[in-house]
C-alpha cells in the first residue's frame, strides 16, 4: 500500500482514500463525543455556519476551539467534553485544521478521521479496504505538526504490521509543540488532562467515517471488531 503524507495545503488532486489526523484535538474529542453518546458530528467550515446551524438546529451541541463563546456549547477539549452526556446528539464541531483538513477531502471515496484513539481501529478500517493508495492529511502547522504526523505514519504501520509499538510515536507526539502548548496553557479552553487523552492509543473500538449528507459532512462512527471479536471501551 503506498502512503503519502500531505499538509493540507500540498492536496492538489483528489485522493481516493483519505486519512485526516488531528490528534490535538479535533479528532480525539470527536472520538470522545461518539463515546459520550453522539449520533453525527457536523464538520464546519467556518464559526458563522457552525452559529448558522446551530440556530437552525438549536438542540444540535456547537463546539470550537479556544475560549467559550456566545451560541457555543462546549470547547474543543476532550478533558472538558468527557463529562457532557451527548446521548442521540448532534455536535457541530468546528476547529482550526482539522475539520479544515476533512472538508478539502470532501470529494474522496473514503474519508477516516482520525487520532491516536482510534488508530487501530482505522487501519483496520483500511486494511479490509484495500486500497493502492492512502493520503494522510497532517492537519496541524501547516502540515508540519509532529503529532498528527506521528500518528498518520502509526497508523500506516500498522495497517501492514499489526503489531507495531506506539511507544516511539506517542513520545514524538508528547514531545510536540501542541502538547508543550496545551500543557503550558497557551492554547485556551483546555483540561489538564488533554494531552495524556489525546495520547491514549486504541481507546476506542471505533473508526470514524466522513461523508457528505445532502449540503453537509458528517462524521460517523465506524464500529470495528477488535481480532477477537470483542470491542474494547
Amino acid at each position: 500500500m503506498n502512503s503519502r503524507f500531505l499538509g493540507i495545503a500540498d492536496l492538489v488532486e483528489v485522493p481516493s482514500v483519505a486519512v485526516v489526523v488531528d490528534v490535538m484535538r479535533a479528532y480525539t474529542v470527536a472520538a470522545w463525543a461518539f463515546a459520550q453518546g453522539a449520533e453525527k458530528i457536523v464538520l464546519a467550515g467556518s464559526l458563522d455556519e457552525a452559529l448558522a446551524l446551530k440556530a437552525r438546529h438549536p438542540d444540535w451541541v456547537a463546539l470550537k476551539d479556544g475560549p467559550a463563546a456566545p451560541g457555543f456549547d462546549a470547547v474543543n477539549s476532550p478533558g472538558l467534553l468527557r463529562s457532557m452526556d451527548l446521548g442521540g446528539q448532534t455536535v457541530v464541531q468546528k476547529t482550526t485544521a482539522g475539520t479544515v483538513g476533512a472538508l478539502a477531502v470532501k470529494e474522496a471515496s473514503l474519508v477516516l478521521c482520525a487520532g491516536f484513539v482510534v488508530a487501530e481501529a482505522t487501519a483496520q478500517l483500511l486494511r479490509t479496504r484495500k486500497s493502492d493508495s492512502v493520503t494522510y492529511v497532517v492537519t496541524g502547522e501547516d502540515g508540519q505538526a509532529d503529532e498528527d504526523l506521528a500518528c498518520a505514519q502509526y497508523i500506516a504501520r500498522r495497517v501492514t504490521e499489526a503489531g507495531t509499538d506506539a511507544a516511539e510515536y506517542v513520545r514524538r507526539a508528547a514531545e510536540s509543540r501542541a502538547a508543550a502548548e496545551l500543557a503550558d496553557g497557551v492554547r485556551q479552553g483546555v483540561h489538564p488532562d488533554d494531552v495524556a487523552l489525546c495520547l491514549e492509543v486504541d481507546r476506542f473500538p471505533f473508526a470514524m467515517v466522513a461523508a457528505s449528507e445532502g449540503p453537509l459532512m458528517v462524521l460517523r462512527p465506524h464500529p470495528v471488531p477488535s481480532p477477537t471479536g470483542e470491542g474494547t471501551a
